[in-house]
């Protein structure tokens, strides 16, 4: 494992003492981007076009633009649960608590479940600008490989509905 700076283990407790099941820290070559994520995106997620966080949006960066912004950082934390909105928070809260100590670039990215329904879906402005998130996957992330090999459970499901799934963010730090 690689020598974090210790403010990434508070960030990690800070993150299992609000209920997420996983926080590891992560280095940048843990993270593993692919751009067919959008494929996935673009076929597959009934948000296509409307959520206000998905690649679909106006002025959106592209998959390039995203992977160079995040390259420039060193490390960060993943952050691990059952359930989005919990992953979401959790994440927020650790951005929100490293940009006040100093590491003013953090930025979490979650998959967005802020509100019941995306405004996005009847042309609205976002009722949460600051605290929406994209998607992990959708800034060209691949979400499986990347918490596989740092040895986090994630699994494609038959039936969502009744399966246990597993939720990430991450939270880039330095």
């Amino acid at each position: 494992m690689a020598d974090f700076p210790g403010y990434a283990q508070e960030l990690v407790d800070k993150a299992l003492e609000m209920g997420a099941v996983s926080a590891v820290p992560f280095e940048l070559k843990d993270i593993c981007f692919d751009t067919r994520t959008l494929l996935k995106c673009m076929y597959g997620c009934k948000d296509w076009g409307k959520g206000l966080t998905c690649p679909s949006r106006p002025n959106n960066p592209s998959l390039a633009e995203y992977r160079e912004m995040l390259e420039r950082y060193k490390w960060g934390v993943i952050v691990g649960g059952h359930n989005k909105h919990i992953t979401q928070k959790v994440s927020f809260e650790l951005e929100r608590k490293a940009f006040v100590e100093g590491y003013y670039f953090a930025f979490s990215l979650s998959d967005c479940g802020l509100c019941k329904e995306c405004a996005g879906f009847t042309n609205g402005e976002c009722r949460n600008v600051v605290k929406a998130r994209p998607a992990f996957h959708s800034v060209g992330i691949d979400v499986f490989k990347t918490v596989r090999q740092l040895g986090l459970p994630i699994n494609t499901l038959f039936d969502p509905a009744a399966e246990e799934q597993n939720w990430y963010a991450a939270v880039f730090v330095e």
